[in-house]
């Protein structure tokens, strides 16, 4: 395989590693992101590597990501079937927060930009009013008037038949070659006018920046580094694509850093038997928590990117907020503690980097307790340990009526509430107990609390990587190359066609497999993963539930589909008589059919390629360090992470440092040193 890089750009620090499986050698690096131009740090720090003959860049972006949410996406424009111009607006009946009725909508198109035409096609596809060409031509030659990049071609029940998109799309085409033009049906071809709306006008908004970010990523790797085979790029789905695939279809990106990070920590996880996570990645600028049951990470059906742009492309089921290292901490207009969402990033970054920081942020406030040490941070560089402290004492601690300690002692301990509370939503509130699951913490500060979420989520174990500050990009080089499909079926089990589905299941089959083998990436073997939205009739909701390719017929289904909504819902915990044969008197409603097409690559196991240390525990220790520990500093005993032999166990209070990331083990937790390097934490007191 040679050498193959995975690489994450994450908004404060960008990953990289390096894997050469002929050597068994494994090699990471961190470097500082560069918000103005990613592929500047992208390409220096890979030249810091000093590699050899690179046979395969994997990426991690969040280009797309950061395009919607900073609104610095294309000039783009809809055409709409006649009378349905305003469906991005009109949205679904929600509102952004539960109380009260603040907040604000824009939509990626404005309504001056949003036009239409005549074409009607039925919900049976069945075409009522043919396609006014002339109205099409005139509509695009307003928009490209009104120097639009990119146009969405959205028209009602297209799902059904698309056949006057692809007209549309090849009349744009052929007017105006330079056009972004995207078909609805193209990502999204199922019912649900809005969600299949938005997620196309996600697609044209972020195309033209994706595609120059990509281009300039592979010609700057080519003239810098000498690389000239193809891009790879990772989807939000946890599989990758090749950079030109991504191109087409940029949205499958949005976000494809954070699903890097989850595919990781599955991947890391399965290497010591272990499949049900609660994944959380704690970065410098957000915080994204995940699932993952039997190994494999949960799916979601509709991502809401933000408020009222729904995304309904597959993708791992991620939650994120802003509380990351550089999240700013600071007084509500009530004079109550806050943390984020607004984050000092990589520039300025927090107050400690010494770079022109003026908020305090959650980084400064782990400093001043001495979690971190500041003459050996993540950032290669020391840290200010002592303007850290005079702007928590300045702007939380003197207002608050506050020591600075316990000032930085309640930040945290708010930082801790915000990331449990996540944790249950992304768990509980899916059905699943915490307790059955083992906590994966990883990005720069996430073993920093996995002390504390030990004993609040009531988990028994955590399980800290041997390198958690890199675990996207690991995601990036260990991952499958993936096609997902989906087509909508919109009937009840006992009228669905059982022969169509299994032509469709091959169809999906034979068309992901094609896409595989144009990827040129070599793979191992072709998985195929069958899911169903499925709900009982009369549900708006519906739940994704797996089904057994041998057994396509509708018991089996209804079966399937049962366990995993009374899994969801909790119902064999309701104490109510007679529910179970009511739900089995409902008829059942399959509304989509999806096929996930696998091409799995050789594992390559970070445990197995890691060689112990030679030392002993008493030469890792570094001697100790004061740290704030209940109420009070007290000396605390450090070690280097790296020079751990294999076997031993630590207890609590101790702080394990290393050059991505440090591992804090409170009072009443232990942890044990597991072959390969990784730390199981578990508590040692009730």
């Amino acid at each position: 395989m040679g050498q193959l890089v995975g690489v994450d750009i994450g908004g404060t620090f960008t990953d990289f590693v390096l894997i050469d499986a002929d050597r068994s050698e494994i090699r990471v690096h961190k470097v500082s992101s560069t918000p103005a131009d990613p592929t500047r740090g992208l390409v220096d720090g890979l030249l810091e590597m000093e590699p050899a003959g690179i046979d395969a860049v994997i990426h991690g972006t969040t280009v797309a990501t950061n395009a919607i949410l900073e609104r610095k996406g294309a000039r783009c424009g809809l055409i709409a079937t006649r009378g349905f111009r305003d469906i991005l607006e009109l949205r679904r009946r929600d509102r952004p927060h539960a109380y009260g009725l603040t907040g604000s909508f824009e939509p990626l198109i404005p309504r001056d930009r949003r036009l239409e035409v005549d074409e009607r096609i039925a919900a049976d596809g069945q075409v009522l009013l043919p396609l006014s060409v002339e109205e099409l031509l005139d509509a695009g030659g307003t928009l490209v008037a009104d120097q639009v990049e990119g146009i969405v071609v959205a028209f009602m029940n297209s799902y059904a038949n698309p056949t006057h998109e692809l007209e549309a799309r090849a009349l744009l085409n052929e007017r105006w070659p330079d056009l972004f033009v995207t078909c609805s049906t193209e990502v999204l071809p199922v019912y649900r006018e809005f969600e299949r709306t938005s997620t196309a006008a996600v697609n044209t908004y972020v195309q033209p920046r994706v595609s120059h970010y990509l281009r300039q990523v592979r010609e700057e790797l080519g003239r810098a580094c000498g690389y000239d085979n193809n891009l790879l790029v990772m989807q939000s789905n946890g599989g990758m694509l090749d950079s030109a695939a991504v191109s087409e279809t940029p949205v499958q990106t949005v976000l494809s850093g954070p699903a890097a990070g989850v595919m990781g920590a599955a991947r890391l996880a399965g290497e010591y038997g272990m499949d049900r996570l609660i994944t959380y990645d704690l970065g410098g600028t957000s915080l994204d928590v995940a699932l993952v049951v039997d190994g494999r990470p949960q799916m979601a059906t509709v991502t809401e990117i933000e408020f009222g742009i729904p995304i309904g492309t597959a993708m791992i089921d991620i939650r994120t907020i802003g509380a990351g290292g550089g999240s700013i901490a600071h007084l509500d207009a009530g004079g109550i503690l806050q943390i984020g969402p607004h984050s000092a990033g990589a520039d300025p970054g927090p107050v400690c980097y010494g770079r022109g920081g003026e908020q305090p942020t959650l980084t400064d406030a782990l400093v001043v307790l001495g979690r971190i040490n500041p003459q050996r941070s993540i950032t290669g560089r020391d840290l200010d340990a002592e303007s850290a402290w005079t702007v928590i004492q300045k702007q939380i601690a003197g207002p608050l009526g506050l020591t600075v300690e316990g000032a930085a002692d309640a930040i945290v301990a708010v930082a801790t509430n915000t990331i449990s509370g996540s944790l249950r939503r992304i768990s509980i509130d899916r059905g699943h107990d915490p307790r059955d699951f083992t906590l994966f913490p990883f990005g720069g500060g996430g073993p920093l609390f996995a002390s504390q979420l030990l004993n609040e989520l009531g988990v028994s174990e955590v399980l800290v990587p041997a390198y958690p500050g890199i675990a996207s990009a690991w995601g990036c080089a260990v991952a499958d190359v993936r096609r997902d499909f989906v087509r909508m079926f919109n009937c009840r089990l006992s009228d669905l066609d059982m022969d169509d589905v299994a032509a469709t299941i091959r169809g999906h089959t034979e068309a992901g497999e094609q896409f595989i083998r144009s990827s040129g990436v070599p793979v191992d073997r072709v998985e195929i993963i069958v899911e169903a939205d499925a709900g009982f009739e009369g549900q708006t909701h519906v739940i994704r539930t797996p089904i057994a390719i041998d057994r396509l017929e509708e018991g089996a289904i209804r079966a399937d589909f049962r366990q995993a909504y009374d899994r969801h819902y909790g119902v064999e915990s309701i104490d109510f008589e007679g529910l179970a044969e009511l739900l089995d008197e409902l008829h059942v409603l399959l509304l989509n059919l999806r096929t996930s097409v696998l091409g799995r690559r050789t594992t390559f196991s970070l445990k197995d390629n890691l060689a112990p240390p030679i030392t002993s525990v008493d030469q890792a220790c570094g001697g100790e360090r004061s740290v704030y520990v209940d109420d009070g500093f007290q000396p605390c005993p450090t070690y280097d992470r790296t020079r751990l032999p294999w076997g031993t166990t630590i207890a609590g209070p101790a702080v394990i440092e290393q050059t991505d990331t440090t591992v804090w083990i409170e009072p009443g937790v232990a942890t044990e040193v597991l072959e390969g390097g990784a730390l199981l934490l578990r508590r040692t007191a009730p």
